[in-house]
């Protein structure tokens, strides 16, 4: 069984608007959400296989966050240029290449593509939004990652951080 989680980067800064926007960091709310929502992945006992995420400083220090809920130093964490600003073909093509002994995987990440993605997998329902920090569970009876497509994987939860906090 091959389970991918889609994980929308942490709310970031816009404090320094001479950055380039891959260059933007978390923001106060990134920096709280990030660790809180690995906590709650931890606590359900979610250990990803592989950390794979976008080249954008946001999505790393995101990907950092679940890497130390994990255990996993930053060098764990594989980091892929085509994540950033991508279509739902490009991250279907991410998800294709994933390494083949992982099972479990979570993929860092940008709306609007995650949201997108995220919907070719659900049934019976939409996402108008998946936030930041969102979490998207997609998992199915398949042995390959290619075959990671609509009708053999469906959308199995979502997390998101207003569901924990008040």
């Amino acid at each position: 069984m091959k389970e991918l989680f889609l994980i929308r980067h942490a709310k970031s800064s816009w404090d320094y608007p001479d950055l380039r926007d891959i260059e933007r960091p978390l923001g106060a709310r990134g920096k709280r959400d990030a660790p809180f929502m690995a906590e709650i992945m931890r606590e359900k006992g979610l250990v990803p296989d592989g950390l794979v995420s976008s080249t954008a400083r946001r999505a790393q220090d995101t990907a950092l966050y679940f890497g130390k809920a994990f255990d996993r130093p930053s060098w764990n964490i594989e980091l892929v240029e085509a994540i950033y600003e991508a279509f739902p073909d490009d991250l279907q093509g991410v998800v294709d290449g994933l390494n083949p002994e992982w099972d479990r995987v979570y993929l860092f990440g940008h709306n609007p593509g995650f949201t997108v993605y995220a919907n070719r997998f659900a049934e019976g329902f939409r996402f108008d939004n998946v936030p930041t920090c969102g979490i998207v569970q997609i998992r199915g009876e398949v042995d390959e990652w290619p075959d990671c497509l609509p009708g053999q994987v469906k959308v199995e939860a979502w997390f998101f951080p207003k569901e924990y906090r008040i």
